[in-house]
């Protein structure tokens, strides 16, 4: 990993399990409105690759940026921070 740099790094919770080797990514986060100057909650879904790792709906888990794996698959989830109550 180090000739490869330093690769963005996100948390986010699971919220889709239903595809093979493919979960669903909510990353959230807020962001200071530049008129209002008030901070607003904004929220992003990525596809994450599972590989060897057991993801349930509800699950925080860590994703790092990688190659193209499919059309819409950019994400590779590195570890489970922690296990969501829906499993």
């Amino acid at each position: 990993m180090s000739e490869r740099g330093r690769r963005q790094t996100l948390e986010g919770t699971v919220v889709s399990d239903k595809m093979e080797k493919t979960v669903s990514v909510e990353v959230k986060r807020r962001v200071l409105h530049p008129v209002y100057k008030k901070y607003v909650s904004r929220k992003k879904r990525f596809n994450a690759d599972t590989g060897p790792h057991e993801c349930g709906t509800g699950d925080k888990v860590r994703i790092i940026a990688s190659r193209p794996l499919s059309k819409t698959k950019r994400w590779r989830v590195t570890d489970i921070l922690e296990k969501g109550r829906l499993n």
